[in-house]
């Protein structure tokens, strides 16, 4: 009579017959269940035990826990199917973690849930519906802020709070500003009424409440000088001599003939020239 060989049905590994055993596929292969978990259980991270296969094996970052050993390090509490946030190696519940390790906000005094966006600034931390601005209470977000005595607030409120505005422009000045005549400026807005050049950090005067660099006053409203031609300031104690409505730098009042110094001195004219009194007893 024909007989029909039976087919062998072993594990994969140890060879063993796998007929009425449990057994476990992988690539197509059998395996016994001792062999199974000896070759390929992962090691649970809390009770260093395999994890076998009628566990269920819960992962995280290539690390391994049975199902009743994901728990929080710290209450030890399940985290299994529930949120939570990793330390230093150690899984806590996000509780435990904000107790722990969380920055409380500025603003509503709660804690500033891990993995949720926040804001800071100088030290303090703020949920980021809650870092507004002080006068339109809208959340400042990544705008630009000023901060003001304790309080923040979006530039756009700052300057219609705080801002003195610019006597030339009319628009807010934030910051370095300028003051003149007991009124503000921006920097760039202080200019002279003649040339337009900054006079901000420069010498400058004024005529009519005007303000002019040197030159440009000198130019328009200084005395010339008799002698040289060229403006007398007057400003910053520069001395000069006056005479019939004439006036002289100190180092022009000369003798026209000899350039004697006549400064002090007694002096004669002769139409537009001034002499010493030895050159001008001939006239």
């Amino acid at each position: 009579p024909d007989t029909t060989m039976t087919e062998r049905f072993d594990c994969h590994y140890c060879k063993e017959s796998l007929f009425g055993k449990k057994y476990i596929l992988r690539e197509d292969s059998p395996y016994c269940v001792k062999c199974y978990e000896n070759l390929y259980s992962n090691t649970c991270e809390e009770c260093k035990n395999p994890i076998g296969a009628d566990c269920k094996d819960l992962s995280y970052k290539d690390r391994h826990w049975h199902e009743t050993c994901f728990h929080c390090f710290q209450c030890k509490n399940s985290l299994v199917d529930k949120p939570f946030a990793a330390k230093e190696e150690h899984l806590l519940c996000t509780d435990c973690y904000s107790n722990e390790y969380s920055s409380k906000c500025n603003e509503c005094k709660k804690t500033i849930m891990p993995g949720t966006r926040k804001m800071e600034y100088k030290g303090n931390s703020w949920h980021e519906t809650c870092f507004i601005c002080y006068r339109c209470q809208q959340p400042i977000g990544t705008k630009s802020f000023i901060p003001k005595d304790n309080q923040n607030f979006c530039v756009p409120c700052y300057e219609k709070q705080f801002a003195m505005q610019c006597v030339q422009c009319k628009k807010a000045i934030t910051t370095g500003g300028v003051t003149y005549r007991e009124q503000p400026w921006h920097k760039e807005c202080f200019v002279c009424t003649g040339c337009k050049k900054q006079l901000s950090g420069q010498r400058f005067t004024s005529r009519d409440e005007f303000a002019y660099c040197l030159s440009c006053f000198c130019n328009l409203y200084a005395k010339k000088c008799a002698g040289c031609t060229n403006p007398i300031s007057g400003l910053g104690g520069t001395k000069y001599i006056s005479f019939e409505e004439r006036q002289w730098h100190n180092d022009c009042f000369n003798c026209k003939k000899c350039s004697l110094s006549l400064v002090g001195r007694g002096f004669l004219t002769e139409r537009d020239d001034i002499l010493c009194p030895e050159c001008g007893k001939d006239i």
